[in-house]
């Protein structure tokens, strides 16, 4: 059950984030942030060129030519 939460929260911020043609460490950081409210620890968040396989994509940024990629552990 707790994951089937977290990964509804993951969406949400994805699509919001999605929208957005933030710079990456500024969205990265916002992210953060949301994800920290929550109480989830052991994460990390790594900005990638879009389509590279490497988690689970949050965010989009840059104007869509990166992601953000969240991934446990």
């Amino acid at each position: 059950m707790m994951k089937l939460m977290l990964a509804a929260e993951l969406m949400a911020i994805a699509g919001g984030a999605m929208a957005a043609g933030k710079p990456c460490e500024e969205l990265k950081a916002e992210i953060a942030q949301k994800l920290e409210r929550k109480g989830v620890q052991g994460y990390t968040l790594e900005v990638v060129d879009k389509g590279e396989p490497a988690g689970k994509v949050v965010g989009s940024c840059e104007a869509g030519t990166k992601e953000i990629v969240y991934r446990r552990g």
